[in-house]
């Protein structure tokens, strides 16, 4: 696999396109040819997590790596549904606007918790699904994961992203040993790319904080559960066990018994919640392998 495609910057850092929908004006990037595949990025991170892995596979898929709404560059309007279902229904107006009728979907975290609700409501739109470390059904939030959520609507947590901008040790230290192997990944470059949106504006700031009002959204997904169990939609599973986020186990097992088109599960030892990131290239050597063996 060789990353090729005009779209990329000399940098090789995909430029940011936008397309308006209802719920905003949606900043994606864009790199290969080919069918499309979508990549969803976790929380609080943005499409640029997956740069890495969709210039792997440039010459076998178009990749298209969309902002949520309320994180990255996405322009999201004051009133939208910031909820997982809310989430997926923008990704559907996206991929109509852009003519695109169906996906090889892949997502990573709250994008693999909105990737389940899209494949779930919208399974024609969907070739493939691929889940990394993410919620499942009612198997999250763990103690920590709770507690992150109390820190953003306490605000101790929209305090440690702002200070975390300042002092990017900081950031390595709190929140790059959560979810990295190596803590030093999440260096200043990502810190600032990452964190810089969320904490713009007060406005941003309190979308973020409806962004993790969690309990909707578990609904969501719980709700979901009888269209997983009948699917038929190719998916695979791809977990690092080295996550503290979500619970391997439980979560595992959930998606072992329930998801109707599971073809398999693989573990990578160690590896943390953003290790499509930080490992692009066992993602993309098993993403390929899985799209030639089941979609082609």
């Amino acid at each position: 696999m060789s990353p090729a495609n005009p779209r990329a910057m000399p940098d090789g850092i995909a430029s940011i396109d936008y397309v308006d929908t209802p719920p905003g004006e949606i900043a994606y990037r864009e790199l290969g040819e080919g069918p499309v595949a979508l990549f969803l990025h976790g929380l609080p991170l943005n499409g640029e997590e997956w740069l890495p892995v969709m210039h792997d596979l440039a010459d076998v898929r178009r990749c298209i790596a969309p902002d949520q709404l309320a994180l990255g560059a996405t322009r999201p309007r004051s009133d939208c549904d910031l909820s997982y279902e809310g989430q997926a229904r923008m990704l559907l107006d996206l991929l109509e606007r852009l003519g695109i009728p169906a996906v090889d979907l892949v997502g990573n975290d709250t994008g693999g918790g909105v990737a389940q609700i899209f494949a779930a409501r919208y399974p024609r739109h969907v070739r493939s699904l691929t889940l990394t470390n993410c919620e499942v059904h009612d198997c999250w939030p763990n103690a920590l994961l709770k507690r992150f959520y109390a820190g953003v609507a306490d605000g101790s947590v929209p305090a440690l992203l702002k200070n975390a901008l300042a002092e990017p040790a900081l950031a390595a230290e709190h929140l790059g040993a959560l979810v990295y192997e190596d803590a030093a990944f999440f260096d200043a470059e990502r810190v600032q790319r990452y964190l810089a949106p969320i904490v713009e504006t007060e406005e941003r700031l309190a979308m973020f904080a409806k962004l993790c009002e969690w309990r909707p959204s578990r609904e969501q997904i719980m709700r979901a559960a009888g269209a997983q169990r009948t699917s038929n939609v190719p998916a695979q599973v791809i977990w690092g066990t080295g996550d503290v986020v979500f619970d391997a186990e439980p979560s595992l097992q959930w998606l072992g018994e329930n998801l109707g088109g599971l073809r398999r599960i693989v573990r990578v030892p160690r590896a943390k919640l953003f290790f499509p990131e930080e490992h692009p290239r066992v993602v993309s050597t098993l993403l390929a392998e899985f799209w030639g063996a089941s979609v082609g």
